[in-house]
């Protein structure tokens, strides 16, 4: 009876030792597969931080903790752009209905996230004009409300300045769409040093309608081919008999 007992013993210490046996992967330690990855830093830094920074306080593109742009970006419109993206522009498009790599429940967990760096009351009570555009443009008084409020900064023209750069090189009007100018006009670049609509000028926030005819001023300095690097070569001398001989 006892060698029995022993026997059971030894069993069990022997299977105790097999699933601590080393090299053998530690429960929980398995990694994730991408598509089960459901928690928001994670997916933040893997996804979003290369272009709004790892603390999202902006890089190539807005900080999406900026307080002005969480309020007036709703969460129906942060979901839409991460899973979707802007066709034309530099911000692509995440979810896979839309050819990205993130599921929808990845993308909420992302709308969610970003949602939770908002904090009520940031704005001091202050009304900033709604991200939507509610009129049409117009470039010709937007021309002079650029004036008014971006030259000191981006040049009489948007050329750039000592304060700001060139506000309408043709490859920077290329890779941003309307909404996305009228967007950072209205929330600034604080991590570039570039204020938002009510400190342009001090005392004289912009409106509504001054925002939406600056984006119209500035989609209206788009070109047909934009980033072309290099001048138009001269035409070249036509061939005759005499050119022939020298060459």
């Amino acid at each position: 009876m006892t060698s029995r007992w022993w026997m059971v013993a030894a069993s069990l210490t022997l299977l105790a030792a097999c699933s601590a046996a080393p090299g053998r992967p530690a429960k929980g330690s398995e990694a994730l597969a991408p598509n089960e990855v459901v928690e928001f830093q994670a997916l933040y830094a893997a996804n979003c931080a290369g272009c709004h920074g790892r603390q999202a306080r902006g890089g190539a593109a807005i900080g999406l903790a900026d307080p002005v742009y969480l309020a007036i970006t709703d969460d129906a419109s942060i979901r839409k752009v991460t899973a979707d993206g802007v066709r034309g522009t530099a911000m692509p498009a995440f979810a896979q209905s839309a050819g990205g790599m993130l599921t929808d429940a990845q993308i909420d967990v992302i709308t969610s996230g970003i949602r939770s760096w908002g904090r009520p009351g940031a704005l001091g009570g202050a009304n900033p004009p709604p991200r939507v555009a509610t009129s049409a443009g117009d470039a010709r008084r937007g021309a002079e409300a650029f004036g008014t409020y971006c030259a000191s900064c981006h040049g009489a023209h948007g050329e750039g300045g000592p304060k700001g750069s060139a506000i309408v090189s043709d490859s920077f009007l290329a890779l941003v769409s309307d909404q996305g100018l009228r967007t950072v006009i209205i929330a600034g670049r604080a991590d570039l040093g570039a204020p938002g609509w009510r400190a342009y000028l001090p005392g004289r926030p912009m409106s509504d309608q001054e925002v939406t005819d600056v984006v119209a001023w500035l989609a209206s300095q788009r070109v047909p081919t934009p980033g072309q690097p290099y001048a138009t070569p001269s035409a070249a001398p036509p061939r005759s008999a005499s050119n022939d001989a020298a060459r």
